[in-house]
């Protein structure tokens, strides 16, 4: 019986892979953290939107261009999230999304880790970022699941700051759903 799980599972894995997806806010996360007078804060930006392409087995064929909703920032204090949206932070009103964009997609260790390089778009400000993900097969669709480090002044987002932080770690949790 357990062969026959095992099997089953590894086959589910690679069909459920192998095709398109659409990113979803059911199980969706951008969160980030970052250090606010030496004590870690952080927040969530929500409206996934985009295409995901992907096949554990031909990474070459794999593409990310995913996007989220900068007005729906949400730090769990509202005139901080209303600070954030200004324009000296992301300027929402100019800039109201965030985008992640693949140029590569290498194989990890298994069919479950992978290797993510691609543009990363904030305030029309384009910086390239690579990170480890794991891509996990669900009923209805798959998660990806990474994480990253970026300097907010790289993309514009606020001023240098004594009680800031330049240095920011986002963490991503994007729930597809098969086409």
């Amino acid at each position: 019986m357990k062969k026959l799980v095992v099997s089953f599972l590894l086959f589910s894995t690679i069909t459920v892979y192998a095709q398109n997806y659409l990113p979803n806010d059911d199980g969706s996360k951008f969160h980030f953290v970052i250090k606010n007078l030496g004590i870690n804060t952080g927040g969530d930006i929500l409206g996934f939107q985009g295409k995901i392409i992907f096949d554990a087995r031909n990474t070459a064929k794999c593409f990310f261009d995913v996007t989220v909703a900068v007005k729906t920032l949400d730090t769990d204090i509202g005139k901080r999230d209303e600070h954030l949206k200004k324009k000296e932070y992301f300027d929402v009103a100019t800039y109201p999304i965030i985008r992640l964009q693949s140029t590569k997609i290498e194989p990890g260790t298994d069919l479950k880790h992978f290797i993510f390089t691609g543009n990363l778009t904030i305030k029309n400000i384009t910086k390239q970022v690579t990170f480890p993900f794991i891509a996990e097969g669900k009923k209805d669709g798959a998660v990806f699941i990474g994480s990253f480090e970026i300097n907010r002044l790289d993309f514009g987002v606020g001023k240098e700051s004594f009680s800031l932080s330049n240095k920011l770690k986002v963490s991503l949790q994007a729930f597809a759903k098969a086409q």
